[in-house]
């Protein structure tokens, strides 16, 4: 939201992110993502549990786990959205979205599993395009 209560138009906040996603690959050579992250993350857990595992899946010797540019580039889109919604008092814990509850009903455990569902496939939908 802007200082006057209202939302940011979605046509705005698109345009600043691509010229944001223009920059980075700009100066940085890099473009900006989350799902390679994810996964980094995950093999960090991993191998903090089964270390040999890791070491021997090829996929982690392309994608090395380890805490990166893109990690910290995910954790402030969160920190910044947290910070942002603090200061313009628009912030609450809400688990789901009413519109969530409206279309899949009460149950937190259908909603939730639906979520899961859904998230697992467009992660593995980045992943499988490389991205």
């Amino acid at each position: 939201m802007n200082n006057d209560g209202k939302p940011w138009s979605p046509y705005l906040a698109g345009a600043l992110s691509g010229l944001v996603s223009i920059g980075s690959v700009w100066f940085a050579g890099k473009y900006f993502g989350a799902s390679t992250t994810f996964v980094r993350t995950a093999g960090l857990l991993e191998k903090t549990v089964i270390p040999e595992r890791v070491a021997q899946l090829d996929y982690f010797l392309k994608n090395v786990p380890t805490v990166d540019w893109q990690t910290m580039f995910v954790i402030g889109i969160f920190a910044g959205a947290l910070v942002a919604s603090i200061g313009d008092a628009s912030f609450r814990y809400q688990a789901l979205p009413s519109l969530w509850e409206r279309r899949f009903g009460p149950s937190v455990i259908k909603r939730g599993i639906i979520a899961f569902v859904g998230g697992t496939v467009a992660m593995f939908g980045a992943r499988l395009a490389d991205g």
